[in-house]
């Protein structure tokens, strides 16, 4: 009789645990994002928008970051369920011990770019010979500075590097006191546009440095312990994120409808350049980065932003939960 009352009480006890998730939405799941809402994170705002989250059995909460490094420690003392980061930052609070991994990197390559006017005579980086190139210290596109002069066989003693504060930064170019900017295209060169200029872009990825872009990540712990609740979740993302990529406009809408102090005008201006960086050159689906693009990123980052060895490439990422039939590149 005991335990027939106990079993009883068990299932009412269960029947209202799955009652109170469904109607909250499905199971709580946190996501910090690396920065401000915007387009370079607008996906995960469309597939909420679109009942994506719901539909797999997760109940959302979007909130905006501080930056790819704390979200990125956010995710790893377990303040966050899910964090979306630049995947040189995951990979370098890995190196400390951090059980952080890469799940699904949603920009393939970074959006870092030599920022340029249209009438500057800049259209590739040997072009920076004998010219002013603004940069901002302890930024990811300053360290990767050397990368790019390397890889176009530039001597960097015959470019006149000009450190400037991020207040003057943009300014500095559009009142020609440098001749070109490090920055980034989905930030400084919409600034630049919306100020009524014509930018050139020389994006990092087409001069020989595609390190991956912003990924989500979560910890190790978290992933092994409820590795079905991630997939949906990369899942229900990705087709966010296909859904966004073709209709930016309904996107701009989502991030708006959550968070009212964004301007729509401003996230579509970053679509054109966040469109480009959701697939890298070779990839085949959205949210798998080519091997050969996590071998050069590995090797960049091991040379230039001081990545141990120790450990291989593969250490920091998992395509284990990677839907089958994620959306297309194409």
């Amino acid at each position: 009789m005991l335990r027939r009352t106990l079993l009883t009480a068990a299932a009412m006890l269960a029947l209202g645990t799955s009652g109170a998730l469904a109607q909250a939405g499905g199971k709580p799941m946190k996501i910090t994002l690396n920065f401000l809402a915007a387009a370079p994170n607008a996906g995960f705002m469309m597939a909420k928008q679109m009942g994506l989250y719901e539909k797999a059995g997760i109940n959302l909460t979007i909130e905006e970051g501080k930056g790819s490094g704390t979200t990125a420690q956010m995710v790893a003392t377990g303040q966050t369920d899910v964090g979306f980061a630049d995947a040189p930052a995951a990979m370098q609070l890995r190196t400390k011990g951090a059980p952080v991994k890469i799940v699904a990197p949603v920009l393939q390559t970074n959006g870092f770019a030599i920022i340029a006017l249209e009438d500057s005579g800049i259209a590739s980086p040997k072009d920076l010979v004998g010219k002013k190139l603004a940069v901002q210290p302890g930024t990811a596109q300053t360290t990767l500075l050397d990368a790019i002069l390397a890889s176009n066989g530039i001597d960097k003693g015959k470019v006149d590097v000009i450190n400037i504060d991020p207040g003057a930064f943009v300014g500095a170019l559009l009142e020609k006191k440098v001749d070109a900017i490090l920055g980034g295209a989905d930030f400084h060169s919409v600034q630049i546009r919306e100020r009524g200029f014509k930018v050139r872009d020389i994006f990092y990825r087409d001069v020989g440095v595609p390190t991956v872009g912003l990924s989500i990540i979560a910890r190790d712990d978290k992933i092994k312990a409820d590795a079905e609740l991630y997939k949906k979740f990369i899942e229900a993302s990705l087709q966010g994120w296909d859904a966004a990529r073709k209709n930016p406009d309904a996107a701009a809408d989502a991030v708006v409808a959550q968070f009212p102090s964004v301007k729509k005008a401003q996230v579509l201006a970053q679509f054109d350049v966040v469109n480009k960086l959701l697939c890298a050159p070779g990839a085949t689906s959205l949210g798998k980065v080519p091997e050969k693009n996590w071998s050069v990123s590995f090797d960049l980052l091991t040379q230039y932003l001081g990545l141990p060895k120790d450990k291989p490439i593969s250490d920091y990422y998992t395509t284990e939960l990677l839907p089958a039939s994620a959306p297309a590149c194409s």
